[in-house]
């Protein structure tokens, strides 16, 4: 970086890499020092990063297809890392000239007129990442530039120079990485455009005889639902795309928990003083799994990682909310917690028409009660035995509340008030054993949940609190207090 013009820089041995190869350059490099290519991606180490790797190697342009929330941009971004720290560049330059290959009228001029003297500046390689959102609006000058009239008058140059030239956002990314989110959003005509760009590496501008020989790599991300909703890739464009990458989901609760404790943003006092009991995470990312299962939601939009993350940040918010409430210095997350994750439920979510027809809430907890009981099941034996009959270690929780008892757990209760509530239940000791010893009342609240899924005891969301009690038992006291 002290070289300054390009006489300087020819004196230091510096040598010329097409984008390609200086990402291939650095990549072997980092293969050969067992450097980890992707930190905090989760789950692709077997999958998607060998064929990023593969696909690097070969040179190739690379679509990454995928549902929602699967890190196909944060891929993309994080391939400038495989860039030489500085390149060159001829000073004043707007499409990032090499002082060795200059493409540009303006560079070949200053060159041809200053020579080894042309000052040279340095582009940082966290510059040369160019990423633009497909939108139905974008036109064909945003991306390639168009003559621009005023810069032809002021210049006095005329429409047919050069200098003329307003370039768009492809040029102006010479020798970077050019990204495209959402590719199929892109109007077919001008996915036409960037067909001689895959293929001849060049540019034309509005019929204008221009040949721009532009360095670029391209990472194109689009999801497969796009081909049949929005829009689609026109063929001979997905020809020129050398390399499809496809991306996926989590494949178990564990990678899933690795993804969301790196993206979810806390503060450090949440991380210091609440602690969300292991078996509670485990439930929150069941929900993601099981949305992708469920009948109610259309399976070919997916859900996206981003729901996980954002319901542990909404967790950690509750709990922080209710010791505020309280005045408690440290709390511990609850079962009753995982009401306050709905929203970020709900707009995560594409319902199918029956899902449509029960409602974004009620869809919502049934995913909410479908993860508990999967994450739960394994701590306890069957509520009922051969015949439908009540297993007898259950027996004493049961008969307490066909008693006519019941079970408040208000989100905002303090955890006295919490303790105190769990703790009149009879018969719990023992079917708590296998939960940590400073977790045994959230194990007895999830016996509770346990216990209600066998339809032996009634349980009830209710705005910001979870009833347990016996269907019958109620029955018979409210008859009891008509007939008073």
């Amino acid at each position: 970086m002290k070289n300054t013009t390009i006489g300087t820089l020819k004196k230091s041995g510096y040598t010329y890499l097409p984008v390609k190869e200086e990402i291939k350059k650095n990549l072997k490099i980092k293969l050969e020092q067992g450097e980890d290519l992707f930190p905090g991606i989760y789950g692709y180490e077997t999958t998607v990063i060998p064929d990023i790797v593969r696909a690097l190697l070969s040179g190739h342009n690379i679509l990454f297809l995928g549902l929602r929330g699967q890190a196909k941009t944060k891929l993309a971004r994080m391939i400038v890392n495989l860039l030489d720290d500085y390149i060159p560049v001829v000073e004043g330059s707007e499409i990032n000239d090499h002082p060795f290959h200059p493409i540009s009228r303006y560079a070949k001029d200053k060159i041809e007129k200053l020579g080894d003297e042309t000052p040279v500046t340095w582009l940082h390689r966290s510059d040369r990442y160019v990423e633009k959102l497909a939108t139905p609006d974008v036109s064909i000058a945003d991306l390639l530039g168009d003559l621009d009239p005023i810069k032809a008058l002021s210049l006095k140059t005329g429409f047919d120079n050069e200098y003329s030239i307003h370039y768009g956002l492809i040029p102006r990314s010479n020798r970077s990485i050019f990204a495209i989110n959402e590719l199929p959003d892109l109007q077919a005509r001008i996915q036409v455009a960037l067909l001689n760009i895959l293929e001849e590496n060049d540019i034309q501008i509005r019929g204008f005889k221009l040949k721009l020989p532009l360095d670029l790599f391209f990472v194109f991300t689009a999801n497969p639902e796009d081909y049949t909703q929005r829009g689609n890739i026109i063929t001979p464009l997905k020809d020129r795309i050398e390399s499809q990458i496809l991306t996926h989901y989590p494949e178990g609760i564990q990678v899933s928990l690795q993804i969301t404790e790196h993206e979810a943003k806390l503060s450090d006092f949440q991380r210091k003083y609440i602690r969300i009991p292991g078996v509670l995470q485990q439930i929150v990312e069941q929900i993601a799994f099981s949305a992708r299962e469920s009948e109610l939601i259309d399976e070919k939009s997916g859900v996206s990682a981003r729901m996980s993350i954002a319901a542990r940040e909404l967790l950690y918010s509750a709990v922080e909310r209710r010791m505020l409430i309280n005045k408690e210095k440290t709390a511990v997350a609850r079962l009753s917690d995982l009401l306050s994750v709905v929203p970020a439920l709900t707009g995560k979510m594409e319902l199918v028409f029956e899902g449509e027809q029960l409602g974004a809430y009620e869809v919502a907890l049934t995913l909410i009660n479908d993860a508990i009981q999967k994450q739960i099941v394994q701590y306890f034996p069957k509520v009922q035995e051969l015949k439908k009959k009540l297993n007898p270690k259950y027996l004493d929780s049961y008969n307490w509340f066909a008693k006519g008892n019941e079970i408040i757990l208000d989100a905002d209760a303090s955890s006295a008030a919490y303790k105190n509530v769990l703790q009149k239940i009879p018969g719990t000791e023992s079917l708590v054993q296998s939960f940590d010893k400073d977790d045994r009342l959230f194990g007895i609240e999830c016996l509770l949940h346990h216990i209600a899924s066998a339809n032996t005891i009634q349980k009830d969301w209710m705005d910001n609190r979870i009833i347990f009690k016996d269907q019958l038992a109620s029955m018979l006291n409210d008859l009891n207090i008509e007939s008073n």
